[in-house]
């Protein structure tokens, strides 16, 4: 899908293009002769132009708090988004690469290598579809996350872009504080995010307290150190004063000994940092930690006076991993 409104419009009255927003982004259309405002010509011609099915395949999670799309792109590559409904909140989780080409050892997103950056049109057209799912119930999309396939600041311009529309009040209207940009330590892109006037919330997929293993976990890692992340991320919250949340997954026996949450707690030492553990879900290789060691992991970083959050497993029957789903 493009949403090139203007592109199409250009001959039009300038009014057509609220119309045209007003029908996609907050009637949720989905077949241009549904927008009964528009003359049957100009229906016609962006129905040709700018057509707005899009082809999914859904799956929903046993207790129906979580649905998986499986969003099939026009050059039949295939991305991941999904659907967490909360009783006050309904997020999306939403891919901003076809693949990864980071290769983390613990995600199946990984495996499947990389395959190209997603444009705008297509990030935005994600949420989109989930609207579309909220719409029968009255609801809709109130916070998104970029935190699916691929690397967000590896696709820089085409978030950015994405953010955007999402935020525009004639289209989505989306608040940017109710976005997220998730990132593995690409410092460069922490450090234009900083300059880009814009109040979006960034966290950092740590998942090691230490190089040595976050270089086992994390190829990037011998790219960018964790005191290169974290001189980033300080300069980003001097200029900003905005929090910053580090996600640490909890793999058994690999990243969640006490040891470990014991040198996390000394690297989360800014009063602005959060910490968000994460139950892993399995992808084959590791295990996830016991819910009784993440409460005791927990209770380590809550003794040194940090903020911590934590994420239980959502989605039984879903193969929660991101990537799981494309992979098959």
């Amino acid at each position: 899908m493009n949403f090139d409104f203007e592109g199409v419009l250009k001959n039009e009255p300038k009014f057509r293009l609220k119309q045209v927003k007003q029908a996609v982004f907050c009637d949720l259309i989905e077949n241009w002769s549904e927008a009964q405002a528009l003359p049957k010509e100009l229906r016609e011609k962006l129905q040709k132009e700018i057509p707005l099915n899009i082809e999914t395949e859904v799956f929903v999670s046993d207790d129906e708090e979580v649905i998986r799309a499986l969003v099939v792109l026009a050059d039949e590559l295939k991305v991941e988004s999904v659907l967490m409904r909360h009783k006050d909140r309904n997020t999306v989780c939403v891919s901003s690469q076809v693949g990864c080409p980071l290769n983390c050892s613990f995600c199946a997103t990984g495996k499947l290598g990389f395959k190209r950056n997603l444009s705008s049109d297509e990030i935005v057209e994600q949420i989109l579809f989930f609207n579309r799912y909220l719409k029968k119930e009255k609801q809709r999309v109130s916070n998104v996350v970029f935190m699916g396939m691929g690397e967000p600041f590896l696709n820089y311009d085409n978030v950015l872009g994405a953010i955007k529309i999402l935020n525009d009040k004639d289209g989505l209207n989306i608040g940017v504080r109710r976005i997220s940009i998730s990132t593995s330590g690409v410092v460069e892109g922490i450090e234009k995010l900083e300059q880009e006037n814009i109040d979006v919330n960034l966290a950092i997929s740590l998942h090691a307290p230490n190089d040595e293993l976050r270089k086992r976990l994390m190829p990037i890692a011998q790219k960018y150190s964790i005191a290169e992340i974290l001189r980033a991320v300080n300069e980003y919250i001097h200029l900003t004063g905005r929090k910053v949340m580090f996600e640490y997954i909890m793999i058994k026996d690999v990243n969640d000994s006490e040891a470990h949450a014991e040198e996390l707690a000394r690297l989360m030492n800014h009063k602005l940092y959060m910490v968000n553990l994460i139950s892993y879900n399995a992808t084959g290789i590791f295990k996830p930690s016991s819910p009784e060691h993440i409460k005791e992991f927990k209770k380590v970083l809550e003794d040194y006076g940090i903020e911590v959050t934590q994420r239980f497993k959502l989605g039984r029957g879903v193969r929660g991993a991101c990537g799981q789903l494309a992979g098959e």
